[in-house]
């Protein structure tokens, strides 16, 4: 399969009374329109945004829920996540239609799963994650198993991170950049990177970043990081202050990134390769994000589907002073 694909911002909206869940049907429905639902299927996502919110509302008092554009195997996608720090739930038992704990008919979740694709979630006692994904009818096994959530901050009219994602041949590519600082230049700088990036993303990340370093050039410059992942083998290139690391059932690693600003006066730049990394997951984050956590801390949490695992550090460690993205990847032997 060939895939490149740019991302954006992920739309994050504020529930914390009744009025807010027409707001977050209507944006979800007209994302689904955007990228050439049809009225069914872009009903589907109505719904699903509809439930969950009412859920955020109902059983957390409020939360958040994030709509973002997702690229599948041969198909485009609208993930729905529900974001909250409620007290928790048990996903198998809330799941058959009937059961409540809030005296509503109790179809929300069950709902939520016979409309979507694929749904998954993590739910403790500091709040849950509940993940929808729908593409259009008839598509299956469209998903990927990755997740992005990034924002901007406050007040800004553009975010200064950037992201891409590329499967060239038996290859996944990912490329992460932060312009440096914030704001209209920090944009800038991202947006030149990425563009640079998926003109050709299946190259060696030695090379790309030589690239993109150039792309840079005219702009404030930033952090990015490369990863290629072909057979069992991970190759990891990063200039900055992006922080990446990889995760599984044993536990987990971190990934080395030189100093220096992507854009300046060129610098060596040395790549890292790892073995047996298939079913590990990637994670990579701006410094928007706190440095200080572990998936430990969330028993099982690192089986769940990656974009659970993103939104879910984003909940609980953005700093909230700069703009953020996590990302999280389940790497796959395609070979």
């Amino acid at each position: 399969m060939e895939l490149t694909h740019a991302g954006e911002p992920t739309l994050i909206m504020a529930v914390e009374d009744g009025t807010q869940v027409g707001q977050v049907r209507r944006v979800a429905k007209q994302v689904a329109e955007q990228i050439g639902f049809d009225e069914a299927d872009a009903g589907r996502v109505a719904l699903v945004a509809t439930e969950l919110a009412g859920n955020v509302l109902r059983h957390a008092q409020g939360g958040e829920i994030h709509v973002a554009i997702v690229p599948g195997h041969g198909a485009m996608g609208v993930s729905v996540t529900a974001v909250d720090r409620g007290r928790g739930f048990d996903m198998t038992t809330c799941l058959p239609d009937g059961y409540s704990t809030a005296g509503s008919r109790g179809e929300g979740l069950g709902a939520i799963r016979r409309q979507s694709q694929v749904m998954d979630a993590y739910a403790d006692h500091r709040g849950s994650v509940v993940l929808a994904r729908m593409y259009p009818r008839g598509v299956t096994h469209a998903d990927i198993r990755f997740g992005v959530t990034q924002q901007g901050l406050a007040d800004e009219p553009a975010c200064g991170d950037g992201w891409a994602l590329a499967f060239a041949g038996d290859a996944t590519c990912v490329a992460l950049v932060d312009g440096l600082g914030h704001g209209h230049a920090a944009h800038v700088a991202a947006a030149a990177c990425v563009g640079a990036y998926v003109e050709a993303p299946d190259g060696d990340p030695v090379d790309l970043m030589g690239r993109l370093g150039t792309a840079m050039a005219p702009t404030r410059g930033g952090a990015v990081v490369l990863a290629r992942h072909a057979g069992d083998a991970l190759r990891y290139c990063g200039i900055g202050n992006i922080s990446g690391s990889l995760h599984d059932r044993d536990g987990s690693r971190g990934l080395a990134s030189h100093p220096g600003i992507v854009g300046t006066a060129a610098r060596r730049v040395q790549a890292f390769d790892f073995k047996a990394t298939a079913g590990k997951v990637l994670l990579m984050h701006s410094d928007g994000l706190q440095s200080r956590w572990s998936l430990r801390d969330y028993p099982g949490l690192v089986t769940r589907h990656p974009a659970v695992i993103a939104a879910l550090l984003y909940r609980d460690f953005n700093r909230g002073r700069d703009d953020v993205t996590v990302l999280a990847i389940t790497l796959e032997d395609r070979a």
